[in-house]
């Protein structure tokens, strides 16, 4: 068929022409969004999942939502690169800008720019925001992030409910950012909401995200729910591959969508990836359990190159063996143990590359000794191109 017309929308954070499964989380923001506009407590979101899942495009539906409720919006993507005061300025120049400081002198979005510019004086690279204005002192200047950050957000919170408007600041891959970085976010949060002001703080992480929270400060259970997504449910990955082809006129049989939802799991982004390939491979309507078949190992090879193989390349060769005999003991989770005996060895001596792993956002711990991946399939993706060889005595692991 016409690859032009494809419907699908592989895409990194592409948002599919179906968002089906997802109603639970978008309803949960829609009232997070009116009780904020009231000055009401409601905790704040960060979702939860593996690759593929989704959370990106639910971000970027969050993002539209709020936007067409009359709130200012940030968002950014977190990195291990990323400086977080930068960021934090760039993303809070945007909103200061939104709120237009230069229509009334001295009201609360004026008195924000002051604040904000003194933010910014902390920072290596001043940020303009085309008005001549002196900074606050004794505001957002202290240096230390966690105070100065509260203070932005303060005067940006007040600002915009003088303005009857509310503040959402959105970021993606949060697990990367640092310690102290989540630290200063959270508390800056809590500062806000103390103070009833309209502003929140939604994102979207690995599993192990709640945990570093915690960690990070031991009230984020009480400032965040951290609703976890993952493969859709039969009806849900139905609706996902057929809705978009039906909308063009285009039906499957039920056999072929029975083999694509099996193969998938349900993975969003798995989804849409079989649904371009059998689209471009199809002849025409109805799509059969044969164009499947032939589209399988396109997909699989697509995924295995474009989706897996990539986040692997940053690992080393040691890391690499540590995932292969994760890989090896079947499908998880994996008990740390058995990870260890698998490579000659203990624990305790292999706990580095195991947090080296966590840290690159490959694997996760579920619980204290529990281990699994943190991209869909990628076990099956190890035992085909990576298969484990236990070491030589000099080689091995120590």
């Amino acid at each position: 068929m016409d690859p032009i017309q494809n419907p699908y929308t592989p895409g990194a954070g592409s948002r599919p022409p179906a968002l089906a499964g997802r109603d639970r989380e978008i309803q949960t923001f829609r009232i997070l969004l009116e009780r904020v506009r009231q000055g009401r407590p409601e905790k704040s979101l960060l979702i939860t999942g593996l690759r593929g899942v989704g959370k990106t495009v639910l971000l970027s539906t969050f993002r539209d939502l709020a936007e067409s409720a009359g709130f200012k919006t940030a968002e950014s993507e977190v990195t291990h690169e990323t400086s977080f005061r930068q960021l934090m300025a760039r993303l809070g120049r945007r909103v200061l800008l939104e709120l237009n400081p230069i229509g009334k002198v001295k009201n609360k979005a004026w008195q924000a720019a002051r604040v904000f510019k003194a933010f910014t004086l902390k920072t290596p690279d001043g940020y303009e925001i085309g008005i001549d204005i002196d900074a606050a002192r004794g505001k957002a200047d202290s240096g230390d992030l966690s105070e100065d950050l509260s203070d932005l957000f303060v005067a940006l919170g007040e600002a915009a409910r003088e303005r009857k408007s509310g503040v959402v600041f959105l970021f993606d891959e949060v697990h990367f950012l640092a310690r102290a970085d989540l630290e200063a976010l959270i508390a800056a949060l809590h500062f806000a909401i103390q103070r009833d002001l309209p502003i929140t703080v939604v994102g979207a992480g690995l599993p192990q995200l709640p945990k570093l929270a915690g960690e990070a400060k031991s009230y984020a259970e009480r400032l965040f729910d951290f609703p976890s997504i993952g493969r859709l449910s039969s009806a849900a990955a139905r609706e996902a591959l057929v809705k978009p082809a039906k909308a063009q006129g285009v039906e499957y049989e039920g056999a072929a969508t029975d083999a694509v939802i099996e193969f998938t799991e349900g993975y969003p982004y798995f989804l849409q990836e079989f649904g371009k390939h059998v689209w471009n491979l199809a002849s025409g309507s109805p799509i059969t359990l044969q164009d499947v078949e032939r589209a399988r190992p396109v997909v699989q090879a697509q995924l295995d190159e474009n989706f897996i193989r990539v986040r692997i390349g940053r690992t080393t060769a040691a890391e690499r063996r540590y995932l292969s005999a994760m890989a090896s003991l079947g499908h998880g989770p994996y008990k740390t143990g058995d990870i260890a005996v698998k490579l000659g060895t203990d624990s305790p001596r292999v706990a580095p590359l195991r947090n080296q792993l966590i840290t690159k956002g490959l694997i996760y711990s579920q619980s204290h000794g529990i281990t699994d991946f943190t991209v869909p399939q990628f076990d099956g993706f190890l035992r085909r191109c990576f298969p484990f060889k236990r070491a030589t005595k000099r080689s091995r692991t120590t």
